[in-house]
């Protein structure tokens, strides 16, 4: 049983859903982005209880405090109770205020929106469907 002790942290991170695959994991552990108290973490190190990593993903910046290990991959709500987010709120909020600026812009040269391209855009204006591209008064 001393084997089941010792968890790696590329295995802990897909475990708990941070990333997609246990390769992402891999890799992002190579790349240096999983650091622990500043060092970069190899792919092989082993997860302690109460420590706290670094994670970078895309733009999106988390520090996870371990509170259990989980071994296998389960569902999301589980996976919640062995990891603490403690990223600071303003990392969090610059983070989602990314995505809620919609551009409403397009290439030149793609033509008229298809049928999909106005629903995407009547969703993104939050207008009635039809409402942006009619000229009729209501």
């Amino acid at each position: 049983m001393a084997e089941k002790e010792k968890l790696r942290i590329d295995k802990y991170l897909w475990a708990i859903r941070v990333f997609k695959t246990r390769t992402l994991a891999t890799d992002a552990c190579k790349a240096g982005r999983v650091k622990l108290k500043g060092q970069n973490v190899k792919p092989s190190y082993e997860v302690k209880v109460g420590e706290i990593y670094h994670v970078s993903k895309g733009i999106e910046r988390k520090q996870l405090k371990v509170t259990g290990l989980s071994y296998n991959r389960t569902d999301a709500k589980t996976a919640v109770t062995f990891y603490e987010d403690i990223t600071p709120e303003e990392e969090t909020a610059r983070y989602k205020s990314a995505f809620h600026s919609p551009a409403l812009t397009r290439d030149r040269g793609t033509g008229r929106p298809t049928k999909k391209d106005r629903r995407e855009i009547d969703d993104l204006l939050d207008n009635e469907p039809g409402g942006f591209w009619n000229d009729e008064e209501d």
